[in-house]
């Protein structure tokens, strides 16, 4: 009868064990770099605030490096519910939601602080709402950081030194404008093929922020890098719609919270690779330029403002530049 008994107990607890096992859903999070990047702490702190939150009913699963696309198909999948959350740029969001292209102005936001205070307020909150009309859901505006220029040819300290280098941007018709006034030749195309187009020599460059460019081990095929800092380039947490409409108000709060963790693990490795990567990037051989015209870079880079104000006006850039 003891054994009976102890046979039933075991039985109940592998059958509550089981159940629990299939109860837990997973959460697949998406992103174009590196495991080991910035994205890759945002993701990564995401997963564990959402089963900290949830019990274990959410478990997560990181898909980095393009694994699921370049930034586009990724939040294509979102829309289509194939992929959870993406952590992406901001440059393709334009694609979608062209309201975000003003966060994408060459030489709008004047440092880190302006532009964290601006995402985390209410410009921020007010283009979340817009990305959510879109069908696709914003939960929380992430970082990539100020964009920088590496190529293989030379060093560049004003525009003149762009002239007719073929440089690899995103598909976003604001950067390739601001790239085109400088005589660049810009070559818009997915993340995941930038770095065989570098070592292949189908593009001279691209532009990055320094936590990218560490992470993508972009030395490897790139020589010169210029601290221009033309763009501070916003990331963001997006969702399926489809994934959140089918969760609780309760299971949505969790998913919010998870992507505030996200944004904080991934703004803390922008702010070390800020502090380290420039001597990480000269021990690894590239030849940086430090001191860049950087008001020659903006007055070329004026004209590109013209595709956001004659559709949507100057009003957001006025209340961006506002933020104190």
């Amino acid at each position: 009868m003891f054994h009976f008994r102890n046979l039933m107990i075991a039985a109940s607890a592998l059958a509550l064990t089981a159940g629990a096992a299939q109860a837990q859903e997973v959460i697949t999070v998406a992103h174009a770099i590196s495991a080991q990047s910035h994205y890759g702490a945002g993701a990564r702190a995401f997963i564990a605030k959402l089963e900290e939150l949830s019990g274990g009913k959410y478990t997560g699963k990181e898909a980095p490096a393009g694994t699921l696309g370049g930034e586009r198909d990724m939040i294509e999948g979102l829309q289509i519910g194939s992929i959870d959350v993406v952590i992406t740029s901001s440059g393709p969001l334009g694609n979608f939601v062209p309201e975000v292209y003003a966060l994408d102005l060459p030489f709008l936001f004047r440092d880190y602080a302006h532009a964290r205070k601006t995402l985390d307020g209410e410009v921020g909150q007010e283009l979340l709402a817009k990305i959510s009309e879109n069908n696709l859901v914003g939960l929380a505006w992430s970082e990539n950081g100020f964009r920088h220029i590496t190529n293989s040819k030379n060093a560049i300290a004003g525009p003149d030194d762009l002239k007719g280098l073929k440089v690899r941007t995103m598909e976003n018709k604001v950067h390739m404008k601001a790239f085109t006034d400088m005589g660049a030749a810009p070559t818009p195309m997915a993340f995941p093929e930038v770095f065989a187009a570098l070592q292949q020599g189908v593009v001279d460059g691209q532009e990055n922020p320094i936590p990218v460019i560490t992470a993508s081990k972009f030395w490897e095929v790139q020589k010169h890098i210029s601290l221009t800092g033309h763009v501070y380039s916003p990331a963001i947490v997006l969702a399926s719609p489809i994934r959140m409409d089918a969760l609780s108000e309760e299971e949505r709060g969790w998913f919010m919270e998870a992507a505030k963790a996200s944004v904080a693990a991934t703004r803390a490795e922008v702010d070390k690779q800020e502090r380290e990567g420039v001597q990480l990037m000269k021990d690894n051989g590239m030849e940086v330029t430090m001191t860049v015209d950087k008001e020659a870079f903006a007055k070329i880079a004026e004209p590109s403002y013209e595709i956001y104000t004659s559709q949507y006006g100057p009003e957001m850039i006025e209340r961006i530049r506002a933020v104190q």
